[in-house]
């Protein structure tokens, strides 16, 4: 089956690419055809995040396992696309060169027979040109988080000695 993929760049103007992939391929296939499909050189660190119909980020799926002690980090390589996106769980957040933070919203729009004289993955439709650096991304936290009156103002009240050193 081939799965057909809209990839939209987390802007306010309407950037995307609609991508052809057979469900097969694996995370890191749909990775490399996402970075040729903006224009991307593909040299820079990159992971998909499991999320629920609101977008809000789950689980990591990286590029390269970059701990120091091997973690249960899930690496794209080891991924196929038919294990993650289904069509009860159709989207993904995508991250791309961690510096500049390029996110994008992966979106299961269909799935439909494999056509044997097309190549895959193949991209369908382009709309919108990359702008030539990310789109500022303003992170917002509820207030009631944060207790604003229990500033550190009186270090007597922390439990240490003065004369440590």
């Amino acid at each position: 089956m081939i799965y057909k993929i809209r990839i939209i760049l987390d802007a306010e103007e309407d950037i995307f690419r609609d991508i052809e992939i057979e469900e097969s391929n694996s995370m890191e296939d749909l990775h490399n055809a996402i970075t040729q499909a903006f224009g991307f050189l593909g040299n820079e660190m990159a992971s998909f995040y499991t999320c629920d119909e609101e977008w809000r980020q789950d689980e990591e799926i990286a590029l390269f396992d970059m701990s120091e002690n091997g973690s249960d980090v899930r690496l794209m390589n080891e991924i196929l696309l038919e294990d993650i996106l289904t069509e009860h769980s159709p989207k993904l957040i995508y991250v791309y060169d961690f510096l500049s933070m390029w996110t994008f919203f992966v979106e299961l729009a269909d799935i439909v027979e494999k056509e044997d004289a097309k190549t895959y993955p193949n991209t369908l439709f382009s709309f919108g040109e990359l702008p030539d650096s990310p789109p500022e991304k303003k992170f917002e936290a509820d207030e009631s988080e944060f207790d604003f009156d229990n500033t550190l103002d009186n270090y007597e009240d922390l439990d240490f000695d003065e004369n440590w050193n």
